[in-house]
Parts: C-alpha cells; sequence; structure tokens
C-alpha cells in the first residue's frame, strides 16, 4: 500500500480531494460492487430481491474519547457496530457506506488508520464486507455515519417482534465486558481533574487488556446472527444499549414478558444486566432449539409484559441513552 504526502498533513493542507485518493486504496471491498467509489453512488449487486440497511452515528464525546480510542480503533468500532445490526436481522453484511465530518487540522494519517480499523473489521467480522462510497465534510467536532447493507440470502427477517411464550431466551456474545472497560476508564484512565490522561489510559490497557479491548474494539459474533435465522429464531437484535433496556424492547414488541435468570449471567448480573455496547446478539427461539454457534440460554419467554429477572420485575432502566447520558461533556 503506498502513500503519499507527510503523515502531518492536515485535511485542510491536502484538500478533501487528495485525502480522499490517500484513503481509497486502504478501504475495504466488497463483494456486492459492481460500481464502486468515485462515482455520484455506487452500485450493489442485490441477488435476494431485498436489502437490510442500517446507520449508526459515533460523535466525538458522548460515544467516545481521541485520548482513548486511536483512529485505527474507531475505524473498527464504526464497521462492528453496524455489522452486528445487519446480523441481528438475520442478514450477512455485504456493504458500508461511511461519512465523516473532521475537523480541518485533523491530519489525514488519521483517515488512513481510520480506514484501516475499516478494513480489519471488516476481514475479521464479516469478511466480504467492504466500504462502496461515502462524504468527507469538516466539522468542529469528529463525527462518524455508517451505513450498513445485508443480503438476507432468502431467509425470512428476524424481527423484534415474534417472540411467544415458551421461547428460550439465549445471547451470542458476552455480557458487561464493555461497560466493564468504560467504567475503567472514567475512574482511572484520566487525571486528579478527571481529564483523559495518556499514561493512566496505558496503565489501564496493560492491567485489563480483555475489558479495554471490549469497549474499543468490539467483536460481534457477526457470523451468528443468520445462523440463528437459520435455526428458526423468532425474535432478535443487537445488544447495544444493555440487556435490560434490549430485552424489554423485545418484550414489548412481541407483547410478552422476558425473565431472565440471573444465573446465567456471570460473576457481576448487574453490570451485565445495565451495561451498553456489548454487541452481542439476543434472540429467542422455539423450546428444544439446539442453539446455533455461540448462543447460550439466559431466560424464557412468558405470557405477560415487560421485563423479569428471576420471575421478579425488573425496572431499573439499565443500558444506554444518549439523551439522558448526555452532560455536554466532549472530554
Amino acid at each position: 500500500m503506498v502513500d503519499s504526502g507527510s503523515p502531518a498533513d492536515t485535511v485542510q493542507e491536502v484538500s478533501e480531494r487528495e485525502a480522499l485518493k490517500r484513503i481509497f486504496p486502504r478501504l475495504p471491498e466488497s463483494s456486492a460492487t459492481l460500481v464502486g467509489p468515485g462515482d455520484d453512488a455506487a452500485v450493489l449487486a442485490a441477488p435476494d430481491g431485498r436489502y437490510v440497511v442500517t446507520t449508526d452515528m459515533m460523535v466525538h464525546g458522548p460515544d467516545f474519547r481521541l485520548a482513548w480510542s486511536s483512529a485505527e480503533d474507531l475505524g473498527w468500532k464504526a464497521a462492528a457496530t453496524n455489522l452486528s445490526d445487519v446480523a441481528a436481522m438475520g442478514a450477512v453484511p455485504t456493504a458500508l457506506v461511511v461519512a465523516i465530518a473532521a475537523p480541518p487540522s485533523l491530519p489525514v494519517s488519521a483517515l488512513e488508520a481510520f480506514a484501516d480499523g475499516l478494513r480489519a473489521a471488516c476481514a475479521a467480522l464479516a469478511p466480504g464486507c467492504g466500504v462502496v462510497g461515502g462524504d468527507l465534510s469538516v466539522s468542529g467536532t469528529l463525527t462518524i455515519a455508517v451505513t450498513a447493507f445485508g443480503d438476507l440470502e432468502g431467509r425470512a427477517p428476524v424481527l423484534r417482534s415474534g417472540a411467544r411464550p415458551g421461547d428460550v431466551v439465549a445471547v451470542s456474545g458476552r455480557l458487561g465486558s464493555a461497560a466493564a472497560g468504560l467504567r475503567l476508564l472514567f475512574a482511572e484512565a484520566v487525571d486528579s481533574d478527571g481529564t483523559p490522561d495518556a499514561d493512566a489510559f496505558a496503565r489501564v490497557v496493560a492491567a485489563h487488556p480483555e475489558l479495554i479491548d471490549a469497549q474499543l474494539r468490539p467483536r460481534p459474533p457477526v457470523a451468528d446472527g443468520p445462523l440463528a435465522a437459520d435455526a428458526g429464531a423468532t425474535a432478535m437484535l443487537d445488544l447495544s444499549d444493555g440487556l435490560a433496556l434490549d430485552a424489554r424492547r423485545v418484550a414489548e414488541a412481541s407483547g410478552v414478558a422476558i425473565d431472565l435468570d440471573p444465573a446465567t449471567l456471570g460473576g457481576d448480573p448487574l453490570t451485565a444486566l445495565t451495561g451498553g455496547e456489548d454487541h452481542g446478539l439476543l434472540a429467542c427461539f422455539p423450546a428444544g432449539t439446539v442453539l446455533p454457534g455461540g448462543f447460550h440460554p439466559v431466560g424464557v419467554v412468558r405470557a405477560g409484559s415487560g421485563l423479569l429477572v428471576g420471575g421478579r420485575a425488573f425496572d431499573e432502566r439499565g443500558g444506554w441513552d444518549p439523551y439522558l447520558e448526555w452532560d455536554g461533556a466532549a472530554g
């Protein structure tokens, strides 16, 4: 891969056109591409005749801190969070469209590293998925928006609204690790006045690499989404906002109660319930189904409404809501 220009060049110094020239060769290619980056729009093959489409944003401050996330981390996470949403519908991710609004002082090398993160995440989590287009603009706040496309390959989409009493509730992926990592960052990767600190961050990473990696570079079980659909999953969603909040969404959409077994949630059930950004998959399966992939049972669907934990109503909101959490501090 050949780079041109200096790593110190900023976007403002080289212009949008030259920045894109340096980014394009680093982007992953999609196996569905008929016309890729370079025209006004991409053209993708749609052998199923349908497309799954989803979008997600990451904004500096509420969603990430540059003091803790490298540009490559951000590329990985931007891809991973969208790939998991496609998988949650039972589809195979095929293409990403990426838009970035960056401060003019951002080095072009950061955009190149971001592209490397996109490529690495697609290769590891959804081989054959690639970037087919996007946009680059200017903003005082670094903002990343990704739109992902997926192929159902003849499957019916798995919705949140199909859970039925008697179904087994199952999860693929670790619960609570990303939230534990984020808690460590805010508690220990800062100086005395709460400002992110590089030396403290390095110490936290060295002491808790798996938890920090779960927060900065989530590894959603993308392949388990289509496997769940093939196994007859009645409902499914991506665990992006916390098990309690997301399970409640399935219960509300399906008109049922979901009863989670705290004994299945690991050593810290409360963190597993209320921590966000796991990016695993929550699915419901008919009783007796052999659970596919990495799915393991965590509860059962019952007649009624709402969320239960161990048979008792769980009313704590839990999870992540950007408007309720936002305090205006970019960090």
